[in-house]
This record gives C-alpha cells, structure tokens and sequence, in this order.
C-alpha cells in the first residue's frame, strides 16, 4: 500500500466515523469540519491530504508549523496552532497561523495582535478553557476567566473571537467532559453569539464531542498512523 493509498483509506474512515456520530446526534455533517493535525509528520503528507480535499491542517510546535506553512504555502490551507503557546512566539506565530486554537491566558493577546497586523491578515482566536479537575491544569483558561479573556480579544487589533477549545481530560470519560463544556459553550455564546466556532474531540473521542456540539474536530493519528519514531 502506498502512502496516498494509505491516507485516503484512514480519511474515509475517519469522515464515516464524522457522519456516523452527526446522524446519531441529529445532526448535518457539514456542520463539523476536520482539522488533520500533522505534528511530526512531512509536508509530503500535507500536500497529498490537499489533493484528497483536506483544508484545515493543525500543528502544535511553532519551529516544525512554521517551516511546514511555508512549504507549503501554494496549497491555500488553512493552519491551525492548537499546541501551548508561548508569549514570546505568539507574534511569529501569527504571521502564518490562520486559526489560533488555544489562547488561554491575556499575556498572548498583544503579540498575537502585532504579530497579526504586521502580517497584514486578520487571525481567527479560540480561547482554550481547561476542563481538568482543581489542582490537575495541564493547559487552559478557567471557565471564569473567558469573559475577561474575551473581552481582551475583542479590543485586540486583527483578532477575531471565534468560538472555543478544549481537550478531554485524561483518564475521564469523555462523554461527561465535553457535556461539561457544552455547558461552558452555552453561558459563553449568551455573550458571544458570534463566537460559534467548538473545536474538541480527537481520535479517540471525536464522537462524544459530536455529540456535544463541536464544529471542529482534530485527528491526527487515525489519519496519519502513528507517530514517527524520530522527531
């Protein structure tokens, strides 16, 4: 089996699993989109899911992002940053980052304000909200601090507030994690009606945050296999 044979094999089942999870919640399927993360993987990769009708390409290490949007700037995808995110990289990130994925703290909104107007492009902000228990944060704004973190990107030049981000967290059920975040989803939109945009569910639990109202879901090794062993 070659490469390409490979990837359109893994993206017909990934795209069924999408359809199957929308019609079990009543859902359209083209109210979710797929976000194919490459983490780790080449730009030959990319440029193959490109000719199999992938769009939205996520990546979440600035060094390997950077380098792999501009090999592959000829395409006309849209880049996703969806890894923890720096303060001092967020400017350079947002020179070739469409969607920025996981802001999570106000300490970000002015470099990725400048980075975005030297660049000259508008740039698409979810805010992260952790839904991990007191004391077990891995990355993630409090579900308290997204009025104020929404408020700083709202003033911000060349920001637009799209919507949300999360992860599941380890060892929880999935299913009860992103009803928490529906939740969360619900009180944000009563301020942010424009802000529709859910990115959650990966993998192995696309199909609890379907369920749950997400609009973006991130895959990355039931396409692309599994991580390569140097990195």
């Amino acid at each position: 089996m070659t490469r390409a044979d490979e990837l359109t094999t893994n993206l017909d089942v990934v795209r069924r699993r999408i359809s199957a999870a929308c019609e079990a919640a009543g859902r359209d399927p083209g109210e979710v989109s797929l976000v194919v993360v490459t983490k780790f993987f080449p730009a030959s990769d990319v440029r193959l899911l490109a000719d199999f009708g992938v769009t939205d390409v996520g990546e979440n290490r600035h060094q390997e992002a950077e380098a792999k949007a501009a090999e592959c700037a000829d395409l006309g995808l849209r880049w996703h940053f969806i890894g923890g995110l720096q303060s001092n990289k967020a400017g350079a990130v947002a020179t070739y980052a469409d969607v920025v994925e996981s802001v999570d703290r106000v300490k970000l909104v002015g470099p990725l304000s400048r980075g975005a107007h030297a660049r000259g492009h508008d740039v698409d902000v979810l805010l992260q909200v952790s839904l991990d228990p007191p004391g077990a944060h891995r990355s993630g704004a409090d579900a308290a601090d997204l009025a104020e973190l929404a408020r700083r990107v709202g003033e911000a030049d060349r920001l637009r507030l799209r919507g949300l981000m999360a992860v599941a967290p380890l060892g929880e059920d999935p299913q009860r994690a992103f009803a928490r975040l529906a939740g969360i989803r619900r009180d944000f939109l009563a301020e942010h009606p424009e802000a529709t945009v859910l990115s959650a569910g990966m993998s192995g639990d696309l199909e609890a945050a379907i369920a749950h109202g997400a609009t973006h879901v991130r895959v990355g090794s039931a396409v692309l296999g599994p991580r390569p062993a140097v990195q």
